[in-house]
């Protein structure tokens, strides 16, 4: 059991800060943001989605996107900053809200660093057996 104390959150408030409501939103977002690029990308780069946050207020939300080959990233961008007002038609049809949020698209760098962490363990996995086959044949031609 932690010997830290527990941090006093208000009914209906998550520990990150967060209201009930601002994650239910931008959960929705997050899912509608989603079916919105498969449906309107060209299929030249695969755009996802990976989280949507959203101010307090409900009034502003950024949609976090990763998209594969990176070397379309930039291009994937600025189509998806272009499809904004087209974004929040479709949320506005499917989100029953009283305000819908005006949009901002980042590149989520918290995930392509996930990844790339990812990748490096699975290298070190991957040398770390090399080592030790290698180490198994020196100690077998010394017996």
């Amino acid at each position: 059991m932690s010997d830290l104390p527990k941090v006093f959150v208000a009914p209906g408030v998550s520990e990150e800060g967060l209201s009930r409501r601002q994650v239910q939103v931008s959960l929705k977002i997050r899912e509608l943001a989603s079916d919105f690029f498969q449906k309107e990308s060209s299929g030249m780069s695969l755009i996802t989605v990976t989280r949507a946050t959203v101010s307090p207020d409900l009034k502003n939300s950024t949609v976090f996107i990763t998209v594969l080959p990176e070397t379309k990233e930039a291009a994937a961008l600025d189509f998806a900053r272009r499809m904004r007002t087209d974004l929040r038609t479709h949320v506005k049809k499917q989100l029953q809200i009283k305000a819908i949020p005006f949009f901002e698209i980042e590149i989520d760098f918290g995930e392509k660093n996930r990844q790339h962490i990812d990748e490096l363990l699975m290298q070190d996995k991957v040398d770390k057996a090399k080592r030790e086959a290698k180490e198994d044949e020196e100690d077998k031609e010394i017996k």
